[in-house]
């Protein structure tokens, strides 16, 4: 049997980092994965360039059904302290959009470094290993019946992230960890998703499938909805997009979404200054102020909009080119539901924060640490994820130094 001060189980990126940090802290670590191919979700998100961190992170960037756990370890460790780490290594990058950093070769680049980081801790990785039971031992610590034997640690971190794309190895193997130590769950969901709709109501818009544009969208109330300009994408099952793709963490079923097709520009007196100016039908007018496709769509919807289209601005009534405007910046759709697991970026939900140090990612188990997606703190689209990762894996790993020098 070998023994380790810590094992991870979880080679992702919160994972990968804790064990880095952790290990060059003085710790011997042992980081496992099931999957032989680690970080897979590194590797694929931006494009393949990772958008791995964001530069205007705070706590409100996140839900949680306890908005204030992230901020100490958010705090703790800044975006400026992960952008340090990438210049130190040499990797090339750039802000896209809204303080989102890419790196500018790949992904790849951000893999090797994390890989690196564990070397320099002389931390032992073992992939393609999963883990078939996990036990307490006395006196103080835990067994774990892996493929490649039993190990025994005093400190156990659960880094196995959430179900989102399970086709690049997700599960659920952190929630059964923590039910088995009586911890608990905050109900688990698709987020940053897209979002569906009825097949029959969708038609006509899935004619419009690839189009894209800036958008308003919104969704709840003033205290547990959110709003968001970003783009909106067009789908043949629905939408998706950032925009959509943010308010889908915000989304409960039943509810609709709103959608200001003007961007918030102040459409109805746009309209009523057209009537000063234009003799052109109210369907060709409509098609300057939004892309071709769109406007011909929504022309086809025809009396169903209580609009006659076929009537001159000049000679439309200033009531009914309001009611044009309202309709514009407040197009409201019913989603059934989202593109679930398969397209989902994150799962919302998890470990219950209830259960967790904010400080330490320590849980009520002693010696038992969550780090990482598999926690119920879920972050907005554009970088913010993976800097929750590398906070709370950084967050863990000091704490778990501190308390384990305590207990030599």
């Amino acid at each position: 049997m070998e023994h380790f001060d810590a094992v991870i189980v979880g080679a992702g990126a919160a994972g990968l980092f804790c064990a880095g940090v952790a290990g060059q802290l003085g710790l011997r670590v042992l980081v496992l994965d099931h999957s032989n191919k680690i970080a897979e979700k590194i590797r694929i998100s931006g494009g393949g360039r990772s958008n791995f961190t964001n530069l205007s992170v705070i706590a409100d960037n996140f839900l949680s059904a306890n908005p204030r756990f992230a901020r100490s370890a958010l705090q703790g460790f800044r975006p400026e302290a992960f952008v340090n780490l990438v210049k130190r290594h040499g990797i090339a990058f750039h802000e896209k959009h809204k303080g989102q950093l890419f790196c500018d070769r790949s992904s790849e680049d951000l893999i090797n470094m994390l890989l690196a980081e564990c070397d320099a801790g002389q931390v032992v990785r073992w992939h393609g290993t999963g883990v078939d039971q996990v036990r307490t031992v006395q006196p103080a610590g835990y067994a774990l019946d892996t493929a490649r034997g039993t190990v025994q640690c005093r400190a156990l971190v659960i880094a196995t992230g959430g179900l989102s794309i399970p086709q690049i190895g997700a599960s659920g193997f952190g929630y059964q960890i923590a039910r088995q130590f009586d911890l608990d769950i905050v109900p688990t969901r698709p987020a940053l998703v897209p979002l569906t709709f009825d097949a029959a109501a969708w038609e006509p818009y899935s004619r419009l499938s690839g189009l894209s544009l800036p958008v308003e969208i919104a969704t709840g109330d003033k205290k547990t909805g959110a709003r968001f300009l970003e783009d909106l994408l067009f789908t043949h099952r629905g939408l998706s997009g950032p925009g959509v793709l943010q308010i889908s963490s915000y989304w409960n079923a039943g509810t609709a979404i709103r959608i200001n097709l003007q961007d918030a520009r102040p459409a109805a007196q746009t309209l009523r200054d057209a009537k000063d100016t234009s003799r052109k039908r109210l369907a060709n007018e409509l098609a300057t102020h939004l892309p071709a496709r769109l406007a011909e769509t929504w022309v086809e919807r025809g009396p169903a909009l209580g609009l006659d289209w076929q009537r001159p601005v000049n000679e439309t009534s200033d009531r009914a080119l309001q009611t044009l405007a309202d309709q514009l910046t407040r197009w409201e759709l019913l989603p059934t539901g989202t593109a679930g697991y398969h397209k989902a970026e994150v799962t919302a939900g998890g470990v219950d924060t209830r259960m967790l140090s904010g400080q330490t990612m320590e849980s009520r188990q002693s010696g038992l640490y969550f780090i990482g997606e598999v926690v119920d703190v879920t972050g907005w689209l554009g970088g913010y994820n993976f800097q929750w990762a590398w906070a709370s894996g950084y967050a863990c790993a000091r704490a778990m130094a501190s308390k384990l020098a305590q207990n030599v």
